[in-house]
């Protein structure tokens, strides 16, 4: 039987970019006509999310979430180095990057020999505005046109759709890319944290992408989530749909010859997506309980969410997790950290299985 590790990380953008440019998304969330006037006014935050503001506009805070993120991936990282896998498999949203209006498969494996992605000329939807992409050098100083290459393992891809397939999972599968060159930011932004210190990190890919936006999909990004400019689109998966291909993912992957890291790559709730906070701040409190089912080893609850539920609380991307949590139903988290915020977008947890 094969070994597998299980890991979950966040891919947030942010951590990309300067301290005092992370929390441009609030900047340009506020910048919104959709945010309510009276929320602009930092009088009207709540308490904890003025504390975290300060008086440098978050530059303090956003050194110690800088330092909290890279702990959960150093930690990641030499977990994976002390397993040295054959591959590692990234469940990843993809928010209108490589699937537009022609195509929008709800899982998608990439059966790449090798792609090349140049990160800092292409920033994910949310990010692509002016206030981020090219505009701000990024925390490396590496050229904007920088390019990587990242080997795949279309050996392994192929194997695990079929059996997908003969499992009872249509998933779909792709050789080359479609509208986005090279890994969307869900995968190549998973890929430049866990290379943080820029170490090289060489171990061949299998993106699996989720269609973790659903409904929400078509929307053009970051202020076009809050104003719904376009009308909606039908839903992403489900939760139990997650898990069941996880639990799936998981079976056959144990039945293979390879050593493999699992990876659910997302943050949890997003403030751009949580229309009970006003768009502002993420969902703290929703969070906080499936933090708790973590903590407790009980990730198997997620697969009774709902969708609504989900994303009622901004956790779209928490579709990645719920793979993962499919994956590691019967086992609790060695390492777990859980790091919340008001102003950085998203809360973001760490976990190894």
């Amino acid at each position: 039987m094969a070994e597998i590790v299980g890991v979950g990380v966040t891919h947030y953008p942010g951590l990309k970019y300067p301290d005092p440019h992370m929390v441009n998304i609030l900047r340009q969330i506020l910048e919104s006509p959709a945010v309510r006037p009276e929320l602009r006014e930092m009088g009207n935050w709540p308490e904890p999310m003025r504390l975290e503001w300060g008086e440098d506009a978050g530059v303090k805070s956003a050194e110690l979430h800088r330092q909290r993120l890279l702990n959960g991936f150093r930690t990641v990282r030499t977990a994976i180095d002390r397993f040295h896998p054959d591959f590692i498999l990234i469940w990843g949203d993809d928010q209108y990057e490589n699937f537009h209006e022609d195509v929008i498969p709800p899982f998608c494996i990439y059966l790449y020999d090798e792609i090349a992605t140049q990160p800092f000329l292409h920033g994910s939807a949310i990010t692509r505005g002016r206030s981020m992409v090219n505009a701000i050098p990024n925390v490396w100083g590496e050229p904007v046109d920088k390019t990587w290459t990242t080997r795949g393992h279309r050996e392994a891809g192929e194997y695990l759709v079929e059996r997908l397939i003969q499992g009872g999972i249509d998933v779909a599968y792709a050789y080359k890319p479609l509208h986005h060159q090279g890994l969307s930011h869900a995968f190549i932004n998973t890929l430049l944290y866990l290379d943080y210190d820029r170490k090289g990190f060489n171990y061949p890919l299998l993106p699996f992408a989720v269609n973790c936006y659903g409904k929400d999909l078509l929307r053009g990004g970051l202020t076009g989530t809050m104003e719904g400019r376009f009308k909606a689109a039908p839903p992403g998966p489900t939760p139990q749909r997650c898990f069941d291909i996880g639990a799936l993912v998981r079976r056959i992957l144990e039945a293979s010859p390879w050593r493999v890291v699992i990876i659910g790559s997302s943050s949890w709730s997003h403030a751009f997506l949580t229309g009970i906070n006003g768009w502002i701040y993420p969902d703290i409190e929703t969070d906080r309980i499936r933090y708790g089912d973590l903590k407790q080893g009980r990730q198997d609850n997620w697969k009774n969410l709902s969708s609504a539920e989900v994303e009622a609380a901004g956790e779209h991307e928490f579709r990645n997790w719920i793979c993962l949590a499919g994956a590691m139903a019967d086992r609790k988290a060695k390492f777990l950290d859980y790091v919340e915020t008001y102003i950085f977008n998203s809360n973001k947890c760490f976990a190894i299985f």
